[in-house]
């Protein structure tokens, strides 16, 4: 990446949208600027797990104004990612095709173990480097994330359905702030955080971080009336719950330091700290300067470094893990990218589907791991249910679809085909696992496959059926199976 590029990050949040733009200058981001909007996008769901009208339009407001400050970015330099409200949220496809439509940019919906790397890299790229090991805790509008890590290492990541809207519209749904409302809402975090101990054990880490709103919110609190900068003690977050009961009300709370915005969602995340540091025994946390946004930015840029894709490193893993034949997956790999090179037009856009291509074709295979029987079913359950790092949600389910569809007949496969790119895809993958069915490279320079409005055709050249009766006949029974789609597929097999 050359010196002086610039990045975008967008954190659709639950509580904030914000907007994040850097230099790139000698493997370090200099910030240029930092646009934060209150949408409260978390307290729009409903409880049928539907996002109101109302906060889908709060949503799209934000984007917009958003997108005018990225225009001329190109999409290489800017990285959209959405958390826990769109994971839950059933309509979210109808929020996030308006939204994208207006960014101009692709939104991905990560996981939850996507949401805490991205979160200890932007955490750790920011802080001074040391051995120390690290608890990074950032405490969001709908879940709750913790990692241990060391260095720009992460290890044990997870992330935890509560947070400071949710906890907030719960357990102080009238805005009261009374002891039994805290009390209650503590037990309740203590009770989604329990076997967190197990997975994060003081004992494994030396110092405790907090990254994002609700740690930020109270660190400025704290010191504006007084206590350490910099810091949060155990002694200064009791102080804080006391005043916040003698309150009594979220509209009748007036502290030094506070935002008008966070006053609604204050009770929820001091709850849910206030149990972390008792559950954990934490005396301090530091808040921490870098987030989940900062992450997105280093993560541009290792995608742009060669080997530094920690998508790639993924799917190493994950073919590793489940024992996948790297010869055979390797050969299905590149007959299937070199036929969608034949079949997708020249664009950047389509260069990153014949990865996500490549990558689907490298793991076509990791369900034998489980039965060879309908191993393309296993596969697919595989990808639909991993932690795989670097992959959003929409990424994964692609490629699980693409490993259900290699074989077998289409019917299964009705409502993704509607999409052209990701027909060419599966036609690209299914034709390469048969190319391949001897498990030897195939002569595929031999065939030749062509698109023009809505129809495939396959060429070979002279001869070819002759010296490869099975792959021939495979072929035919091809073209049989997308009759029975939208699809035309023909095959003038010589």
């Amino acid at each position: 990446m050359q010196n002086g590029t610039l990045l975008a990050a967008v954190d659709l949040g639950s509580n904030s949208f914000r907007l994040e733009i850097g230099r790139y200058q000698g493997g370090h981001i200099e910030r240029i600027e930092y646009l934060k909007e209150t949408v409260r996008q978390g307290a729009g769901l409903d409880e049928n797990k539907m996002l109101t009208a109302a906060a889908m339009q709060r949503g799209w407001d934000c984007l917009a104004r958003f997108a005018e400050r990225l225009h001329g970015f190109k999409k290489q330099q800017v990285r959209a990612v959405a958390t826990q409200t769109l994971r839950e949220a059933k309509n979210r496809d109808e929020f996030l095709q308006r939204a994208q439509s207006i960014l101009g940019f692709p939104i991905e919906v990560i996981a939850g173990q996507e949401e805490a790397r991205l979160i200890y890299q932007g955490v750790s790229r920011l802080l001074p480097q040391s051995d120390e090991k690290r608890l990074v805790v950032d405490i969001g509008g709908r879940s709750t994330e913790m990692i241990l890590g060391q260095g720009y290492q992460a290890g044990a990541m997870e992330s935890y359905r509560l947070g400071s809207v949710a906890w907030s519209s719960k357990y102080f749904a009238q805005g009261d702030l009374t002891a039994q409302a805290f009390k209650t809402a503590e037990v309740a975090a203590k009770a989604v955080l329990d076997q967190a101990l197990d997975r994060f054990p003081p004992s494994q880490w030396s110092v405790a971080y907090g990254s994002s709103g609700t740690v930020g919110a109270v660190a400025e609190v704290l010191s504006a009336n007084g206590w350490a900068t910099g810091v949060i003690t155990r002694s200064g977050l009791d102080w804080l719950v006391d005043r916040l009961i003698k309150a009594r009300h979220v509209d009748l709370l007036r502290l030094d330091g506070m935002k008008d915005d966070r006053r609604p969602v204050l009770g929820g995340g001091v709850a849910v700290l206030h149990a972390i540091f008792d559950l954990f025994d934490i005396q301090q946390m530091l808040p921490a300067q870098g987030a989940l946004r900062q992450g997105a930015l280093y993560d541009l840029i290792d995608r742009d470094s060669e080997g530094g894709d920690v998508r790639e490193r993924t799917v190493r893993w994950l073919a590793s893990r489940f024992s996948a034949d790297e010869a055979q997956a390797q050969r299905v790999s590149t007959v299937a990218t070199t036929l969608f090179s034949q079949v997708a037009a020249v664009d950047p856009l389509n260069a990153r589907y014949s990865q996500k291509l490549a990558w689907a074709a490298r793991l076509h295979e990791i369900g034998t791991h489980i039965s060879h029987d309908r191993s393309y079913h296993h596969g697919a359950y595989i990808l639909s249910n991993v932690d795989a790092p670097g992959f959003s949600i929409y990424e994964l389910q692609r490629m699980s679809q693409l490993v259900l569809g290699q074989r077998g007949k289409l019917k299964k496969l009705e409502a993704s085909l509607g999409d052209e790119l990701f027909a060419k895809q599966m036609l690209c993958l299914r034709l390469a696992v048969l190319l391949c069915h001897a498990r030897q490279m195939p002569e595929f320079e031999l065939v030749q496959l062509g698109y023009r409005s809505g129809a495939f055709k396959l060429t070979t050249s002279a001869g070819w059926a002759r010296r490869f009766p099975q792959s021939a006949w495979l072929i035919g029974e091809e073209v049989l199976a997308w009759q029975k789609t939208s699809w035309k597929f023909s095959a003038d097999i010589r």
